[in-house]
């Protein structure tokens, strides 16, 4: 890279942090790392820096190692995740997701932060966790890392990623009465979309190896797996976002209609789709269908409708 290269690519990363928010909220987690909630709503952790994952972590930063910058180099990674050994635990879509930080100002006032989205903390920590149930992992200060990612991930499974930064940071005191109205209305589509098909032949083969049932490809499937389905996928994804989608099938009146054509195109079925592939790998690594429960409870928990009256305070 020329001259001229990399003072165009500085002034780039100049402007994005110009213009990084200011978080309304912010604080630490239980266990050490720095969190926030910018205006738009999302909840960050810190990456990197005082209170970053990286230090919390134990990861040592060093000059050498390739920068995770705004409008960086294809293919960055955070450096939690820059290990030889992680790399073919990192899926493309996590890839995808962690490849630009997103940038905030300090609530200090001074520098700002690279962070990323906290909803994907939990497959941050699998990488080190499956990494180190594969014995991927020799290096003692990596089984160090492992352990700090598992005791996040043990914390994420109690109350959630994003529970956990509104707990850190004193928003969840602040919680406006309709936001699960609001997300829920990102969900639904306006109209009922046309069928396609959307449940990936691979999911349902290995929800057949987990419940014993023969596998044949354009089976008639046990009537029950319609229930399994819905509380693996619809029930994780949004509070009451099953019972929604069949009062919005039941007012469309159409035979045959399946639930999933009244998921928005944006962020319903891209979620439903991401789901379908974590799920599915979820199962892979397991032996039998309690065990997938199990790691499934950690990993997407059933969210439920908070009650009324604890409705401001509600995780």
């Amino acid at each position: 890279m020329d001259k001229k290269e990399r003072s165009k690519k500085a002034a780039a990363v100049s402007a994005v942090v110009r213009s990084a928010p200011k978080p309304t909220h912010s604080g630490l987690m239980s266990t050490g790392v720095s969190c926030a909630v910018l205006p738009d709503g999302r909840r960050v952790v810190s990456m990197q820096g005082n209170n970053g994952l990286a230090e919390t972590f134990g990861v040592s930063v060093g000059s050498k190692m390739p920068k995770w910058v705004p409008r960086g180099d294809a293919g960055q990674l955070p450096y939690v995740l820059q290990a030889t050994e992680l790399q073919p635990y990192i899926t493309d879509e996590l890839r995808e997701a962690i490849a630009e930080p997103i940038v905030f100002k300090n609530t200090s006032g001074v520098g700002s932060a690279y962070g990323l989205d906290a909803t994907l903390l939990p497959e941050l920590c699998e990488v080190w966790l499956a990494a180190e149930r594969d014995g991927a992992l020799r290096q003692r200060h990596h089984l160090t890392t492992a352990r700090k990612a598992e005791a996040l991930y043990k914390a994420l499974a109690r109350v959630g990623a994003v529970a956990l930064v509104d707990e850190a940071t004193g928003y969840q005191k602040e919680r406006e009465r309709d936001e699960l109205a609001k997300l829920l209305e990102q969900f639904i589509a306006k109209e009922m979309r046309p069928w396609v098909k959307t449940y990936p032949p691979e999911f349902f083969e290995e929800l057949c190896r987990l419940r014993d049932v023969p596998f044949k490809a354009n089976m008639r499937r046990p009537q029950y797996f319609g229930h399994l389905v819905n509380n693996i996928t619809y029930d994780r994804m949004a509070p009451d976002l099953r019972a929604i989608l069949k009062e919005e099938r039941t007012k469309a009146n159409k035979q045959g209609a399946k639930m999933h054509q009244f998921l928005s195109e944006g962020v319903g079925n891209e979620m439903l789709q991401k789901r379908f592939s974590g799920i599915t790998t979820l199962m892979k690594a397991c032996d039998s269908y309690d065990e997938f429960l199990t790691l499934l409870e950690k990993v997407h928990p059933v969210l439920k409708v908070p009650e009324a009256e604890d409705h401001d305070n509600a995780e």
